[in-house]
């Protein structure tokens, strides 16, 4: 049995339609050389990828020398009273409309999306433009429900984040409670034991009284309140001769 008919649209993957597109440009790369080589034949191809990006192959040597005979070959050789700058201008007119009706299809396509314009479009067209509508519906809303996902996974894990630190906040607050209920038992007993040894103190101050005499000993006379110092009288009989 043969294989089906693939029916050839736009693939919605991005990672098939990236595969296909290396597969198939490979493939036609390699037909294009066979082609020059096989039946000596001057073959150039150009590729853009979606995201701009060149592919070529020239089986001549200039890519440009194909290209200027590719233009000749188009728009027709100049004729000899037509100038170089003439010639110039002509490409870059037909060039010029042909980016102008493109960018016309571009503009019907995006009032199509938009609702606008659909009185010319078959039911054809309609059903092609429903189905493309539902696939940018559906990669819409797979774009915003990853972005929905990674915004709760950065919220988590910035909640594990703040976890851990108050973790560690609240660790060392304990630590420093701890060491300040340390320090005031401590001055506590020590304020505790100065009590106490003020208190012996005191009462070994208690056992001892100033004694009421005179300060100064006073030997072999007797001072006389009369007098300003010593006499004769004041001098202790025995020990006169």
């Amino acid at each position: 049995m043969g294989r089906g008919r693939v029916e050839l649209k736009r693939i919605e993957n991005k990672i098939n339609r990236q595969v296909t597109f290396a597969k198939r440009r490979n493939g036609l790369l390699k037909k294009a050389y066979e082609l020059s080589v096989l039946c000596d034949a001057e073959v150039a191809l150009i590729i853009f990828s979606n995201r701009g990006k060149l592919y070529e192959f020239c089986s001549s040597s200039s890519m440009l020398k194909t290209l200027e005979r590719y233009q000749k070959c188009n728009y027709g050789a100049p004729e000899t009273n037509v100038s170089t700058r003439e010639a110039l201008e002509m490409s870059s007119q037909q060039e010029y409309l042909k980016l102008k009706a493109r960018y016309e299809a571009l503009q019907r396509s995006q009032r199509n999306l938009l609702g606008e314009d659909l009185g010319p479009l078959n039911s054809k067209d309609l059903e092609s433009l429903e189905r493309q509508l539902d696939m940018s519906l559906k990669q819409i809303r797979s774009t915003r429900t990853q972005a929905m996902l990674d915004t709760l996974t950065d919220l988590q894990t910035k909640e594990h984040a703040l976890n851990e630190a108050n973790k560690s906040l609240k660790y060392r607050l304990m630590e420093g409670n701890q060491i300040s209920l340390q320090w005031n038992q401590n001055a506590h007993q020590d304020a505790v034991a100065y009590a106490r040894q003020a208190g012996v103190q005191s009462q070994h101050d208690g056992f001892y009284h100033p004694l009421d005499c005179e300060p100064t000993l006073q030997i072999g006379y007797q001072a006389d309140p009369a007098g300003a110092g010593p006499s004769v009288n004041n001098y202790i009989s025995g020990w006169l001769p």
